[in-house]
């Protein structure tokens, strides 16, 4: 396990990479280390602004074959959400680090957690992405309860399970919403008020077999009927009724 000095001698030297770097005009600390200094558990975040004139993807490259050539960096996943093109690495000592790369232009917050460290951020509305919508929350439950439901009955059982936890993730979401939480990512889940969490506590699937898995949906189900209902969310009662047979 990596320890607080490693990831902040990492910081600091792709701090000063990136300062060297005439590509890169900006720079960005951002997560749970931007904003509180996070835990000795934080992996680290970091975002760059790329000169307007320079292809994002060759500064990636390059930093790539750097990460991988002077610190055995192992390159897992990459996503790309708007003009961000996001790259995970993993270093030995299983140090995570996240870089995204962004056009200058459009170099803005995507979020509260967001600390400068060089350079500016363009002029313009931060791009910060949309909360959760408790009624998508809420239909996205529905659906996916019916899916378990279907899984059930074909002994799809493994399949069923991951419906399943998805219906209690949903109903989870909600009650974080509620009670003015992050629904996103499981964040807002350990600071739920002990009431809500014990409505949850037979919500997990004890066996993949089809009468722990009814038995799993039906609390999970009765839960997101719940928060919906507290929501007041238009149909939530007629769902309930619909769904009746599952709990």
């Amino acid at each position: 396990m990596f320890t607080v000095e490693q990831r902040d001698a990492l910081r600091e030297h792709l701090r000063r990479l990136a300062e060297e770097d005439e590509r890169v005009v900006a720079g960005a600390a951002v997560g749970s280390l931007a904003v509180n200094g996070g835990d000795r558990f934080s992996d680290l975040d970091l975002t760059f602004g790329i000169a307007d004139h320079v292809p994002v993807a060759d500064v990636l490259n390059d930093w790539t074959r750097t990460l991988i050539d002077e610190l055995d960096a192992v390159h897992l996943a990459d996503l790309e959400r708007g003009p961000t093109t996001y790259r995970v690495f993993l270093l030995p000592d299983a140090l995570q680090f996240d870089l995204s790369l962004t056009p200058a232009a459009q170099f803005r917050p995507a979020g509260p957690r967001f600390r400068l460290l060089f350079g500016e951020t363009a002029e313009g509305e931060s791009a910060v992405s949309a909360p959760p919508v408790a009624g998508d929350l809420f239909g996205w439950g529905v659906i996916y309860a019916l899916h378990a439901r279907a899984c059930i009955e074909r002994e799809r059982v493994w399949q069923a399970e991951h419906y399943v936890g998805v219906v209690r993730d949903h109903a989870l979401s909600l009650a974080c919403l509620r009670q003015g939480l992050p629904a996103v990512q499981a964040r807002g889940y350990d600071d739920l008020s002990a009431e809500t969490l014990a409505r949850f506590e037979a919500a997990h699937v004890g066996a993949v077999e089809s009468g722990a898995l009814r038995a799993a949906l039906a609390v999970s189900v009765l839960a997101l009927m719940r928060e919906g209902a507290e929501a007041r969310l238009p149909h939530a009662d007629t769902l309930d009724q619909r769904l009746a047979e599952l709990r």
